[in-house]
């Protein structure tokens, strides 16, 4: 029996790497035209590396967001900046994305580029430059910025984008793709990220906390599913999952004045959930005390970091 040849297109990986608070996961979502990463104002939301599977006439890019690169001395945060610098190794090419509405002086970019500088110096595949979010800031602007990044680094481009409003990404993508050696499909069409189901769900939980509650608590707060049933026949599936935060005052202000805020957490997530799965989804929600799980090696490595 004959079996059809796989297409031959052009395909491979691409990382998504920068400071937190870029715009990568902005730029993944927008780029699929659809969410895949979770994205808020704060920084440092995105805590694992995540692929998003973009296709085209002839070619299929898979996209890896990756954690902010930052210093520091917290173990969870040393992981997640590990985890970015390895995803930049066997790419066919990274694009590093900046914030341009940052403010910028020669003082303050001495600094950031030292630190900058060292993370590209693990790059070993063509580079191009995102200066994101030129929707807030004035062209006039960006000519100082172009300047210092194309002596910082030999990038193979320097593009001024918004990753929100898809401004410039038409010609990203068309740059990456030139890149792209001829190979296979690493994913059927129809899939969008190698993400399961189950690590989406406490991603969107994670997203709604660092959303609906301010200070400190979504830095202290970890989710993780512990049970994932689906029942087919009744097109339901039923989730129990628990917060995990690192301080007894903390659980109070988590859980609200009569447990409101907890509720809030949990319908804003249950909606959401229902909309990926496309189905009806039961979300139960716990909140438990793990006093520094941040810096609990074994901990973290069952959160999956």
């Amino acid at each position: 029996m004959d079996q059809t040849e796989p297409e031959i297109i052009k395909s491979g990986v691409v990382a998504l790497a920068g400071p937190p608070n870029a715009g990568k996961s902005t730029l993944l979502n927008t780029l699929l035209g659809q969410k895949i990463s979770i994205v808020t104002p704060k920084p440092q939301t995105t805590r694992n590396r995540i692929a998003g599977v973009l296709n085209g006439n002839g070619y299929q890019i898979v996209l890896l967001d990756t954690p902010g690169l930052h210093r520091s001395t917290v173990l969870l945060n040393k992981e997640m900046v590990q985890v970015a610098l390895d995803s930049l190794q066997g790419v066919e090419a990274v694009v590093f994305m900046v914030d341009a509405s940052r403010p910028f002086s020669p003082e303050k970019g001495r600094g950031r580029g030292e630190e900058y500088k060292a993370y590209l110096e693990e790059v070993k595949s063509p580079a191009f430059l995102l200066l994101n979010k030129i929707d807030l800031i004035g062209k006039n602007e960006l000519l100082p910025l172009i300047d210092f990044y194309s002596k910082l680094y030999p990038f193979k481009g320097v593009m001024p984008v918004s990753a929100l409003t898809g401004d410039g990404l038409d010609q990203l993508v068309k740059e990456l793709v030139a890149l792209m050696p001829p190979g296979f499909k690493y994913f059927p069409d129809d899939v969008p990220t190698d993400a399961t189901e189950r690590f989406l769900s406490a991603e969107i939980i994670r997203e709604k906390v660092f959303l609906l509650t301010g200070q400190e608590i979504p830095y202290s707060s970890a989710v993780l599913i512990e049970s994932f049933k689906e029942d087919s026949q009744r097109k339901l599936v039923e989730i129990h999952a628990t917060i995990f935060l690192e301080r007894k005052s903390q659980k109070g202000i988590i859980l609200g004045r009569r447990g409101d805020k907890i509720k809030q957490i949990g319908t804003a997530a249950r909606k959401d959930i229902e909309e990926m799965l496309d189905c009806r989804v039961v979300l139960h929600l716990w909140v438990k005390i793990r006093k520094h799980w941040s810096r609990d090696q074994r901990f973290l490595k069952e959160l999956g970091y």
